[in-house]
């Protein structure tokens, strides 16, 4: 029998690039594997063998790297393939064997429109202070997002941004903005440790690459409180567990007093959920926005009442251009963007999202209503409401 082809990496790679996937598994036993859209495709390759993940760790990993996987049994890093793109890269060990996971990262950043992004996303990031954060799950596209708001400042705002990320996965080039980018591990011990010193190289604005921590939430809300723009990303489904989860990282005896810090350091929370397109060819963003208004803040502020994120967007849909998960997916699905089964798959409230589409409304909810009458009144030529985003 003729012997099987060893693994190669770089057509794997290209693949990938190819076929517009997201990320590249590397599993020993299994063939090589991409998420497209959402689900894993097994490549045409043989499956994997421990001496061939093994040396592609070698090929790929620096001293320090392999130093830091032989402590932790795992290591983040990213790494570019000429004439092919950039990787951020994570490696690990499972049942004994190596894994690998290779997240495709554009050499192109894309704008706040190429990503189908609220345009209201655009006055967002020109704020000049306060703390915004992207939320979703892993691979929901916080980081292209926020790569797409920094380029939107570096063009149009002459300021100084610094970037603490662990890896570095976008690059960015000088605009009309000056950009400092900071790897943990190769140009920072840590977060703490940048972050530390980081209000001493005179930003304007500072993205931290993800909060871990109490003492990077803490820092990072400090930072937008004394007037500066900050970015970061939390792994949470919905601004409602956004706000819960900043004040959960805090002890019950501090929790008032996060509550006033994090009322006038926040500027926006946005969630995102990566939702398939009907025709099957790739997916769009389900986007849900809360603006820290001044209804916003007394709720986050008064410990007493329980929190009302999802009022509170409805109130400030029009006026503040503010919306919900399940506004969102009810635009696409009237643009016949998603299928119906997908639209209820990712919404908050399944049953209620049905109500909609059937064109019952409950009494308790004008948020499609009103939706539905600005867009009436800007089809009429109706004068619509400063700051609404249609």
């Amino acid at each position: 029998m003729p012997e099987a082809a060893a693994f190669n990496f770089k057509q794997a790679i290209i693949d990938m690039v190819k076929r517009n996937g997201s990320d590249l598994h590397l599993k020993v036993g299994r063939p090589p594997t991409i998420r497209v859209a959402g689900d894993l495709v097994q490549l045409g390759q043989q499956a994997l063998k421990p001496e061939e993940l093994k040396a592609l760790a070698e090929q790929v990993m620096t001293p320090r790297q392999v130093k830091e996987f032989a402590e932790h049994k795992e290591a983040d890093f990213a790494i570019g393939v000429p004439g092919i793109g950039r990787f951020r890269t994570n490696v690990f060990q499972q049942r004994g064997t190596l894994a690998f996971v290779f997240r495709a990262i554009p050499y192109e950043l894309k704008t706040i429109k190429e990503l189908n992004l609220p345009d209201v996303l655009e006055q967002i990031c020109l704020k000049p202070r306060g703390l915004i954060l992207v939320t979703g799950v892993t691979g929901c596209g916080k980081s292209t997002a926020l790569a797409a708001m920094v380029d939107h400042i570096n063009q149009r705002r002459k300021c100084n941004i610094i970037t603490i990320e662990d890896p570095i996965e976008f690059l960015h080039r000088d605009g009309v903005a000056n950009i400092s980018q900071r790897e943990v591990g190769t140009d920072t011990l840590s977060f703490e440790t940048a972050l530390r010193h980081v209000l001493r190289q005179d930003p304007d604005v500072i993205l931290i690459g993800e909060i871990r921590d109490k003492v990077t939430l803490d820092t990072a809300m400090k930072a937008a409180d004394t007037g500066h723009l900050v970015f970061s990303t939390l792994h949470t489904t919905d601004t409602t567990q956004t706000i819960n989860r900043i004040i959960s990282f805090f002890p019950p005896h501090e929790h008032d007093a996060v509550r006033n810090l994090l009322s006038t350091a926040l500027e926006a929370v946005i969630s995102l959920r990566l939702v398939p397109r009907a025709e099957g060819n790739g997916r769009v963003p389900a986007c849900e926005i809360l603006i820290n208004t001044a209804a916003v803040k007394d709720n986050i502020r008064d410990s007493e009442k329980a929190l009302n994120i999802p009022g509170l967007i409805r109130d400030g849909t029009v006026q503040y251009g503010m919306q919900s998960f399940d506004q969102s997916l009810m635009q696409w699905y009237k643009k016949e963007e998603i299928s119906y089964e997908n639209a209820l798959f990712y919404s908050t409230n399944p049953d209620e999202f049905a109500l909609r589409v059937s064109g019952i409304e409950g009494t308790s909810d004008r948020t499609f209503a009103d939706e539905l009458e600005s867009e009436s009144a800007a089809d009429q030529g109706g004068v619509l409401p400063e700051g609404f985003t249609p």
